[in-house]
């Protein structure tokens, strides 16, 4: 492993799916430390460092769900690509909607990824993978 170790933001309303996630990187001994965050608002309490009890560390990825409470993904990249301290953010969506016009709204707002939750394998096997991947071959500042 390099020696910038990612943490990771979780953004999603379902505890199921946060709890699934964390029990993937448990079960596959990834490091990697997981915030979680239920919604947008949160989120970027969170990232602005703003937030009461929960902090990130410096090289952050953020694992994000579109549809949401309060603030939902799409809010919530508008308003991070509109930041000039989060713009460059990575973000990943991993989300149930297979819709093209969802995926390609996501990309227009420059997400490194999209991910359907039921196609990242078996207990997310497939995105703790990809996450030890991205970790051990990208050079973060």
């Amino acid at each position: 492993m390099p020696n910038k170790l990612l943490t990771i933001l979780l953004v999603d309303d379902d505890d199921v799916a946060c709890e699934s996630v964390m029990r993937s990187f448990k079960k596959n001994g990834i490091p990697f430390p997981i915030t979680t965050a239920g919604d947008g608002v949160e989120a970027l309490e969170i990232l602005r460092g703003k937030h009461k009890e929960k902090t990130i560390g410096p090289h952050t990825v953020i694992l994000l769900d579109l549809n949401m409470p309060r603030m939902n993904g799409f809010e919530f990249l508008a308003e991070i690509r509109q930041d000039a301290s989060l713009a460059s953010s990575i973000i990943f969506v991993l989300t149930t909607s297979d819709s093209d016009s969802d995926r390609i709204r996501a990309y227009e707002d420059n997400i490194a990824g999209y991910m359907i939750k039921s196609a990242v394998g078996p207990q997310f096997s497939k995105l703790a993978s990809l996450l030890v991947g991205y970790n051990q071959s990208v050079e973060l500042p």
